[in-house]
């Protein structure tokens, strides 16, 4: 049952650093084709990225402290970037360079799209694996008392 709990709430997290992401990499997208104000976008994105660092430290914590080793080996290196920008000052997106930084900041976002993609599809799988068996088990100790 618990470790059903963890995959679910391994998977809302996951689900909610991909719709940050996503929803930076379309601010982006509109900013390129001047859809977008640079105002707007980069307090748009800049209001996320917190918000993104806190998840993916919940997420690295989470598999650290449940011993799941081999996805915490993958999430930490992430984890460890995101620390790192924010320790030199370089997690926010400055509306005088955006232009300048377009390109790199949306393939930066690309990879990290990529990743958590990884993650989600290993969450779902998981939380399908631990559901089913739940409900199976869970079967089986009906019928026996």
């Amino acid at each position: 049952m618990w470790n059903l709990i963890f995959w679910i709430l391994c998977l809302l997290i996951n689900f909610g650093l991909l719709a940050i992401v996503f929803y930076a990499l379309l601010c982006l997208t509109d900013l390129e084709v001047d859809q977008m104000d640079p105002f707007v976008a980069t307090a748009n994105i800049n209001r996320w990225i917190l918000i993104e660092f806190a998840l993916q430290a919940t997420l690295s914590i989470l598999l650290l402290f449940t011993g799941h080793w081999i996805l915490f080996l993958v999430a930490v290196p992430l984890t460890f970037y995101h620390a790192m920008l924010f320790i030199r000052r370089q997690h926010l997106i400055d509306v005088t360079e955006v232009f300048r930084n377009l390109n790199a900041d949306k393939k930066r976002r690309m990879i990290k799209l990529g990743v958590y993609m990884i993650f989600f599809i290993i969450c779902v799988f998981r939380v399908v694996l631990f559901a089913v068996n739940f409900i199976l088990n869970d079967d089986d100790d009906i019928a026996s008392y």
